[in-house]
């Protein structure tokens, strides 16, 4: 079975990242194994010392340096240094269920597409939070996106995060490092228009905790 390589990028996410990685470390491996790769895109909170603590005590966890800061570009350092055949990214804003990998793996493997991710939940404490996440969830602000429907399984047009062979990279690009935002969904249109597909499973779960402040909303 193929190895798997965890990518995660993050900036400044001190409040996240031990609770995205400790998700990530209690992952049920697949028959292959797998290893973390965090990408520090040169945070200036406690991010990086909450990263030292953890890789040290952890050898599957590599800590990757980041110096263009954005998304995109930490990604693709990430892809560069990963000896797994199969990429499945996380997100340092989210939880994931104990099975994420191991499903991404199996749905990658069966559907014979060249992305495959779960529906968009969400996770939510605050009446600030409770209210953003339910504008993230509503038609009016998001349309007909099937990512949003925790039940769709089928073809779409983008996932949240993804899982690839690492060799589709190979045909399709990496991701945009000019792209400080939405790098996925264009590298999905990429996919597509390359003649890939794109799958989604509910059985692929994992939870986004959004903003909590309409400030942080704006900014992001």
């Amino acid at each position: 079975m193929p190895r798997v390589s965890i990518v995660i990028p993050c900036r400044n996410e001190q409040r996240h990242i031990r609770t995205c990685l400790e998700s990530a470390q209690s992952q049920k491996a697949p028959e292959g194994g797998y290893e973390i790769l965090v990408v520090d895109g040169a945070s200036d909170d406690g991010t990086p010392g909450v990263l030292q603590e953890l890789s040290g005590a952890d050898s599957r966890i590599r800590v990757i340096a980041n110096p263009k800061r954005i998304v995109s570009a930490g990604l693709n350092e990430a892809i560069r240094a990963a000896e797994g055949e199969i990429i499945v990214r996380m997100d340092a804003h989210t939880e994931y269920a104990p099975d994420y990998v191991i499903n991404c793996v199996s749905a990658l493997l069966k559907s014979g597409a060249d992305n495959v991710g779960g529906p968009a939940r969400t996770k939510a404490e605050t009446w600030m939070e409770r209210a953003i996440a339910a504008a993230y969830h509503s038609p009016f602000a998001v349309g007909g996106a099937l990512f949003h429907n925790v039940e769709y399984e089928g073809y779409v047009d983008t996932v949240p995060y993804g899982c690839w062979w690492k060799s589709s990279f190979e045909r399709y690009g990496l991701f945009d490092d000019e792209l400080a935002r939405n790098q996925d969904d264009e590298h999905n249109l990429r996919i597509i228009r390359g003649g890939g597909r794109i799958w989604q499973t509910p059985q692929i779960k994992s939870w986004y905790r959004q903003r909590g402040s309409l400030g942080a909303l704006f900014r992001q």
